[in-house]
């Protein structure tokens, strides 16, 4: 069921994605599913993530926290002791350093990013934080400062609000993986950061789903 949700969920990517030839892709997959090699990890994301769909037969579904609240530019998680809430803010090319190729942009600050890539964002990730218990665990900005245009909620056919993100708990409670799948014409991107025993530990971002 999970394969099949998903799928649908990216057909419009498929069925609207162009891919110029004509300026050069920088972005790196050196932070992909295929090159995460804890088997505890890899294994709870291969249950939710699209990355890892591939080894996800028989995978047993981690805990789910609930949504509580969202609007445009913000969403909350929340269960007993565990608080997440992801904002977002608005991109200002003029506060940022540009590169083109062309008329497509490659890089912002020096760096390649993720969202609609090859054109301007309109929204940036603004903070990501979990309230664990009375500790507070923020993801650092370098986690989240080159991926855009974050989507936290979309209408299905019946105009009901859903979201395809998600905060999962491992079975061990030692782990929360925060997620975000975000849908554009230039191929979309997923991102899941991680935070173990109340420490940030790293982030996994997978992207180009819709070639």
């Amino acid at each position: 069921m999970r394969i099949i949700l998903i799928l649908a969920l990216l057909s419009s990517s498929i069925t609207c994605f162009t891919q110029d030839e004509d300026f050069t892709d920088y972005r790196r997959k050196t932070e992909n599913f295929s090159r995460i090699y804890d088997k505890d990890i890899r294994s709870d994301l291969a249950s939710f993530t699209i990355g890892g769909i591939e080894e996800s037969l028989n995978k047993i579904p981690l805990k789910k926290l609930p949504v509580v609240q969202y609007s445009g530019n913000s969403i909350t998680y929340d269960s007993n002791q565990i608080r997440v809430i992801i904002k977002s803010g608005v991109f200002f090319g003029s506060k940022h350093k540009l590169l083109y190729e062309g008329k497509h942009l490659v890089k912002i600050d020096g760096k390649p990013y993720y969202g609609n890539y090859g054109k301007m964002p309109e929204t940036t990730i603004a903070e990501v934080t979990a309230i664990i218990g009375s500790d507070t665990v923020r993801v650092p900005p370098n986690a989240f400062a080159d991926l855009y245009n974050p989507s936290f909620t979309y209408s299905d056919a019946s105009g009901i609000t859903r979201s395809q993100d998600g905060v999962y708990l491992s079975a061990d409670k030692r782990k929360i993986y925060i997620y975000m799948l975000n849908k554009d014409n230039a191929g979309s991107y997923e991102v899941t950061w991680i935070i173990q025993d109340k420490t940030y530990l790293r982030r996994v971002v997978d992207y180009d789903f819709s070639k």
